[in-house]
């Protein structure tokens, strides 16, 4: 068995890289560690943390193919954020006009979550810890 000691980071391809640059950053409230412009590839590389730790890397590509993530398909199915509070973060939500959908109960957990979309249509979910 692998000795994995956790996970690194989540890699996202965006189709707009700085409407995505702002959800991530101003929206959901990620810290830029850096940002490289790798002229040769003509891409733009964002390292985002939450918390202090490293999380996530946001590229920019010429034109990137399309990548179908609903209903239900292969792959990375969603990426899910824990909160305090699910309702102030759906009200922090709605006043940057990203509509979630409505609250679900984890019928094993008891917990409330909610899914959303990123700028490229990618489903978020909050899950109140």
């Amino acid at each position: 068995m692998l000795s994995l000691k956790g996970i690194h980071h989540i890699a996202i391809i965006a189709s707009d890289y700085e409407k995505s640059k702002r959800f991530y950053t101003e929206i959901l409230g990620f810290k830029i560690d850096s940002e490289i412009n790798r002229e040769e590839r003509k891409s733009f590389k964002l390292d985002l943390s939450l918390n202090g730790e490293y999380v996530i890397e946001l590229f920019s590509f010429p034109e990137p193919p399309k990548r179908p993530s609903r209903p239900e398909s292969t792959g990375l199915r969603h990426l899910a954020f824990k909160v305090d509070n699910i309702e102030e973060a759906i009200e922090e939500l709605l006043r940057h006009d990203v509509q979630p959908e409505p609250i679900r109960i984890d019928h094993l957990t008891g917990k409330k979550f909610t899914f959303f979309s990123d700028p490229d249509d990618l489903p978020l979910e909050l899950y109140e810890a």
